[in-house]
């Protein structure tokens, strides 16, 4: 008998261990990320066949110390590799690990093949060709700290290629891994399973060919063991022969059934034809459905649902997950009373959105992402056994804030429907537990979550804002997928403008007849400060027949209104070309083009400094603190806003007027030093805060600058 490691995930080496007991393997014990046994090559050969949980089988050649390359060059010269094959032979090795010494796996790989090469060249042999791309035999060296074990794969390709997949969905699940799921679910074959996001398939056809007794090593067309010397031709034809009767007589004997639904046809029709190639297609009934709408299908009692739900890796995907988890949670406990659920999935959190409480939890990797499968029991009684343990009807997810969001909803509704605008604020932090702000824009929400107090554990603050997302979407009724989750901490420099994505999403938005473009995804902020809403509004009504400057002017919005107010002339400056070309596209919008609308790219302070030019209304919202590389100093409202409005009063006409304002809390004008260069301010911040931003009395200052009269 010869000594083999099987190879797996980390996670799987009990499951494999037990699967090669049963097919005859001895003195079978699991270690890390795989299972050493014995086995003839009879066994061997019928291990290859039916493993589901294996993705490699290593024939073990020799272990040995490895505290340097020249303890690994010695160890693989010590194995008399033309035993084992013959010099026609293409080799590649692989090489997995790293340790003090050896810290490159292809320098490792290096010295190992030059270890074998000198071995036939010293037995008076041809040296063997090096083929990465489709070698006859691939060598595979294990090097765990100063332990290395070295050996001959003797399968090739890895054994979750079963054949049957050529394409899949969006995320594949590695069919060994799709394997232990369905084992690890406590499914049995008496049981119809029932896969509500079946993708390509994966989970289905796997179940489905352990039920018909399908082995999922038959369609390999090649073997590594074939080049060996050793090779037993005959042995293997009848091993594989025994093999295929049972596989091609297995399918019409099952009884199980099996039901898979997916919201993408194309993705079915990839299903379909994977489980025609792994020779179950009559076993699993394909329909076209959506997770959030499940039913139980005809011939479904009391059985076992299994899925893979997305879980995504970007906050933005959050929202509809949130929803897409909810949901399923929801109809899993109605539609399916007395059945077991099992849901693999990487976010814990989301896990929770389907309110029940888990029986069993089973931790397993899908490549690089620690996930896990909870397996729930939904009580024949119906009784729905939430993530508290209590047996009760559902109620509203943080019931303190969905109240809050309900009154602040039925306040601000009707009121924005008289403004005419489409975007405003919902909620802003006015609870502490749920800290946010949380706005409308249109048909679609932007949720921005401040970052918690560090006092406050992170898995807690994480639930509250997935709480805070679920009770969002039920109260306002917007589509999950027009939820946009942000995080915003307190901005530093110029951070304020933060690019978060290249898509490029961008959607039209009105506010009292203007007509504006906001984007809701790729930048922290959208475009468009909801606060400054009646501060626009005043500068179009006092526009007309005016020359209009917009200084730190963003994407525009300002100028948009002056514009539309009947400027007689409009002159935009900012030092970003892309918010430039964003606040010509809303000027463009409005119909508002033409040699008297100017656009200035240039740091303003520089541009302020050298202007000749006059007009008669100036909008100025600087930031707090800008330490901008392309400006040329740093710049602080509070200690700037004097040297600021000089420049301004020399390009003030008389009778014009400055409107500034900012966001620096306890902001104090300098009014004596205002004086003495020959202005006058009247503070008309209280009236410049709209409605729905009344409970935050200093979300920005405002006033109105003009000559001193006199």
């Amino acid at each position: 008998m010869n000594q083999y490691l099987a190879i797996t995930s980390r996670g799987l080496e009990n499951l494999l261990a037990e699967e090669l007991q049963k097919l005859g393997a001895s003195s079978v014990k699991a270690v890390s990320a795989g299972v050493r046994f014995r086995a003839d090559e009879k066994t061997l050969y019928t291990c290859c066949l039916w493993s589901r949980t294996a993705s490699r089988f290593i024939l073990v050649l020799g272990e040995f110390a490895v505290r340097d390359d020249m303890d690994l060059y010695l160890g693989a010269s010590a194995i008399n590799w033309p035993q084992y094959f013959s010099e026609r032979k293409r080799i590649a090795v692989d090489f997995n690990g790293t340790n003090r010494e050896i810290r490159n796996s292809q320098y490792g790989a290096l010295k190992v093949k030059d270890a074998i090469v000198d071995r036939f060249v010293k037995a008076d042999l041809d040296r063997p060709s090096i083929d990465r791309e489709q070698p006859d035999l691939r060598i595979h060296m294990r090097l765990s700290k100063e332990q290395g074990l070295l050996g001959i794969d003797m399968v090739g390709s890895g054994l979750h290629q079963r054949g049957y997949r050529t394409e899949s969905g969006a995320a594949p699940l590695r069919e060994t891994n799709a394997a232990a799921l369905v084992m690890k679910s406590g499914w049995t074959f008496d049981k119809p399973l029932l896969d509500p996001m079946c993708g390509s398939g994966t989970l289905l056809i796997e179940a489905a060919m352990m039920a018909a007794e399908v082995a999922p090593g038959l369609k390999r067309k090649r073997w590594g063991f074939e080049a060996l010397k050793s090779f037993n031709r005959e042995e293997w034809m009848e091993v594989h022969a025994e093999v295929t009767f049972k596989s091609k007589k297995g399918p019409a004997k099952c009884e199980s059934k099996f039901f898979g639904f997916d919201n993408d046809r194309r993705v079915l029709e990839t299903a379909k034809a994977n489980a025609r190639r792994a020779g179950v297609a009559d076993l699993i009934q394909f329909e076209l459905g959506d997770a959030a709408e499940l039913t139980r299908p005809e011939g479904f009692e009391e059985g076992n649902i299994i899925c893979n739900p997305p879980y995504g890796e970007r906050l933005g995907t959050t929202p509809g997950l949130i929803a897409l988890y909810t949901q399923l949670g929801v109809q899993l406990k109605s539609q399916f009373k007395g059945s077991i659920a099992s849901i693999y999935s990487g976010s814990d959190e989301l896990l929770s959105c389907l309110r029940m409480r888990a029986d069993n939890t089973y931790k397993l990797r899908n490549g690089a992402l620690d996930c896990v499968m909870k397996t729930y029991h939904i009580t024949a009684r119906g009784e729905v056994t939430t993530s508290q343990g209590d047996s009760a009807p559902l109620a509203d997810v943080a019931p303190e804030f969905t109240n809050r969001l309900r009154k602040n909803i039925k306040k601000l509704e009707k009121w924005a429907k008289q403004q005419g605008v489409e975007c405003y604020r919902l909620y802003d932090s006015d609870l502490p537990d749920y800290n946010a702000a949380i706005d409308r824009y249109s048909d679609n929400i932007v949720i921005q979550e401040y970052a918690p107090p560090k006092t406050v554990p992170e898995e807690k603050a994480r639930r509250r804002l997935l709480d805070m997302v679920r009770a969002t979407i039920a109260v306002t009724g917007v589509n999950a997928n027009n939820v946009v989750l942000k995080t915003r901490e307190k901005q530093k420099g110029t951070n304020q403008y933060e690019k978060l994505g290249e898509a490029k999403r961008f959607m039209k938005v009105h506010e009292y007849g203007v007509t504006l473009e906001v984007n809701l995804y790729d930048y922290l902020d959208t475009g468009l400060f909801l606060d400054h809403r009646y501060t626009r509004k005043m500068l179009g009504e006092k526009a007309k027949g005016k020359d209009f400057l917009n200084l730190f002017a963003y994407t525009g919005t300002a100028t948009v209104h002056a514009a539309v107010g009947g400027a007689k002339s409009t002159t935009t400056v900012d030092m970003s070309k892309t918010y430039l070309a964003w606040a010509e596209r809303n000027m463009k919008l409005n119909g508002k083009v033409g040699r008297q609308h100017m656009f200035e790219q240039a740091d303003c302070l520089k541009w302020l400094s050298l202007a000749k030019g006059q007009y008669d209304l100036i909008f100025i919202d600087p930031p707090t603190f800008s330490n901008s590389k392309r400006m040329l100093d740093t710049f602080d409202v509070q200690r700037d806003h004097i040297k600021l409005m000089t420049e301004l009063k020399r390009l003030l006409r008389e009778g014009g007027e400055i409107v500034f304002s900012n966001n620096k809390r306890n902001f104090k004008m300098d009014v004596e030093a205002l004086t003495e260069i020959g202005l006058q301010a009247q503070n008309i911040t209280n009236r410049s805060i709209p409605m729905d931003f009344e409970r935050n009395k200093q979300i920005h200052n405002c006033w109105i600058v003009t000559h001193k009269e006199g």
